[in-house]
């Protein structure tokens, strides 16, 4: 792979992730931002625990910016009010977006004026913007996508994925209310604190790329609870096309959920059950397919797209 010049924008625990594959693939990071003022003025190498590398951690996204990056790596917040202003300007410094923001997957589905705006920066300044992961952006909706290739007909797509949060990182047991009290939960829920972001926008691709113009998506969360305490989300998304539930995306994320998978079935001619064992572990896979991103997006047309118009990502 051709090394190209990156910034990491966003230095929590995935960003911190995905800057330590990108060096190991032989990229070149120039720049590191992030607003903690415990990392300020750090050495990134440092923050990864290996021997410096010459960049210190800046909250001034400009500085990084200015040293004119092919890619900023940018992983900060969830919801695209968050970040479309922190987008927009690395777009306009020059520098594709591999972003991991949910909401960036797809996000015409609730962000449709912003989502043009980041287009027309990214098409006015000739570079690239997709948002990535592994849920959006694989599990629920780009291998559902791929899956239907040997189909002649499909008619519904499902998807399961069951996640075993004791095995994940703690700020995700927290956004899925693992310790809470039913209450708790439900007041977090309303609040809009509570809840994986991204079923909506998983259901919006699927139907994107398979010409469906769906009447709506309904979503649900409810807690799981064991002993009087929440253990974590069953989330489900459904998608109505002419009047039929034709998209339907079931999400557990609870700690110690048993028969941890991730299930694919297609209403279909040829018909299509696949399941991964075990799953596919979010932070391992998020952090490879941003860094397996890169050659894909510097590549594409100018503009914002999305995982499943770009040609097939890989290792």
């Amino acid at each position: 792979m051709t090394p190209v010049t990156l910034v990491s924008y966003g230095l929590g625990p995935i960003g911190l992730a995905i800057a330590a594959l990108a060096l190991e693939r032989g990229h070149r990071i120039v720049g590191a931002v992030d607003i903690d003022p415990a990392k300020a003025g750090r050495d990134l190498g440092e923050l990864l625990g290996r021997e410096p590398i010459g960049v210190a951690v800046t909250a001034d996204a400009g500085d990084a910016l200015g040293r004119r990056p092919q890619v900023v790596l940018h992983s900060t917040q969830s919801r695209i009010p968050q970040v479309a202003a922190q987008i927009i300007a690395c777009l306009e410094a020059g520098a594709s977006v591999v972003s991991t923001c949910e909401e960036l997957a797809f996000p015409w589905y609730r962000h449709a004026a912003t989502a043009d705006r980041i287009d027309g920066a990214a098409r006015s300044h000739g570079v690239t913007a997709v948002g990535v992961g592994v849920n959006p952006g694989f599990v629920m909706d780009l291998l559902p996508i791929v899956l239907t290739a040997p189909c002649r007909e499909v008619r519904a797509v499902r998807a399961v994925r069951v996640v075993d949060a004791g095995t994940r990182r703690l700020p995700l047991q927290r956004k899925v209310g693992a310790g809470m009290t039913p209450a708790e939960f439900e007041a977090g829920v309303a609040a809009g604190t509570l809840g994986h972001v991204g079923l909506g926008e998983s259901a919006a691709m699927i139907a994107d790329a398979l010409g469906w113009s769906l009447d709506g998506v309904a979503e649900t969360i409810e807690p799981v609870v064991n002993g009087g305490r929440v253990q974590g989300l069953h989330q489900i998304a459904r998608g109505r096309c002419r009047g039929q539930e034709a998209i339907t995306l079931d999400l557990t994320m609870a700690v110690g959920a048993p028969d941890p998978r991730d299930e694919v079935v297609l209403d279909a001619d040829p018909p299509m059950h696949v399941t991964v064992v075990g799953g596919i572990h979010g932070d391992v896979a998020t952090c490879a397919i941003a860094v397996n991103a890169i050659p894909r997006v510097l590549a594409a047309p100018p503009g914002l797209t999305t995982v499943s118009r770009l040609p097939a990502l890989h290792a």
